[in-house]
């Protein structure tokens, strides 16, 4: 995410492409195999990416198992993707702009904002969070002079949303992150248009973002990619 404003306004736009909607396949939607995944994980990147993997489903099932709050899921899960390692999707994956799966992120070990945004989103989802109170958040980052990605947390519909980013560990109020511009969002089902830090205008469903179809679509343990470097050594 390190282009200009300009740039990243042309790819902002460029995502919002009209397209077929794709099936829900998100980790929410879904019952997952533990030892399935963790397997799967194994034998495409690695012991490394099948520890981290492993770490995450008892991360989950801990979760679930504790009925903790919904402030506690979000800290929880925050502390625990904000680990993994920041890198470029060109150094990792060869393309200019690469969404990982969750998966992927783990197996791997690292990725850009996209793809800790993403297994944030996926993986409160999977906690029982509503759709309704979570968005992915392109935003400008003001102080680094480039686009990112973050996600919002609304505990309701009218609050101001608390903002989970891998450029800082403290979750907080989207009134406090005065370095974030936000310029649109989505979740499972709806695209908007921000204003300043408010709810923003609905633009349409989230299936008009093709990079989000591409994501949803390849979320099976059958379509795992393999990256351009190997960050485990």
């Amino acid at each position: 995410m390190r282009a200009g404003l300009l740039a990243g306004i042309g790819l902002a736009m460029s995502l919002i492409v009209f397209g077929v909607a794709a099936q829900s396949l998100l980790v929410a939607d879904t019952q997952i195999n533990d030892a399935n995944v963790i397997a799967a994980v194994r034998q495409f990147y690695g012991q490394a990416g099948a520890e981290r993997t492993q770490a995450w489903r008892k991360l989950v099932r801990q979760a679930q198992n504790q009925h903790l709050s919904e402030r506690e899921l979000l800290s929880r899960v925050n502390i625990f993707f904000n680990r993994l390692r920041f890198i470029d999707d060109i150094a990792l994956w060869g393309k200019p702009d690469y969404w990982a799966t969750p998966l992927e992120f783990l197996g791997v070990g690292g990725g850009d904002c996209e793809d800790f945004s993403v297994a944030k989103y996926q993986t409160l989802r999977e906690l029982g969070i509503e759709d309704a109170k979570l968005r992915l958040v392109y935003v400008k980052a003001l102080t680094l002079n480039q686009f990112h990605m973050v996600v919002a947390y609304y505990p309701t519909p009218a609050a101001v949303p608390y903002i989970l980013d891998n450029l800082e560990g403290t979750i907080r109020l989207a009134s406090e992150r005065r370095d974030l511009v936000p310029i649109y969002s989505f979740n499972g089902q709806h695209l908007w248009l921000m204003q300043e830090r408010g709810q923003g205008q609905v633009a349409g469903q989230a299936s008009r973002l093709s990079v989000w179809n591409e994501l949803r679509g390849r979320i099976d343990t059958d379509r795992l990619q393999q990256p351009k470097m190997n960050l485990d050594h």
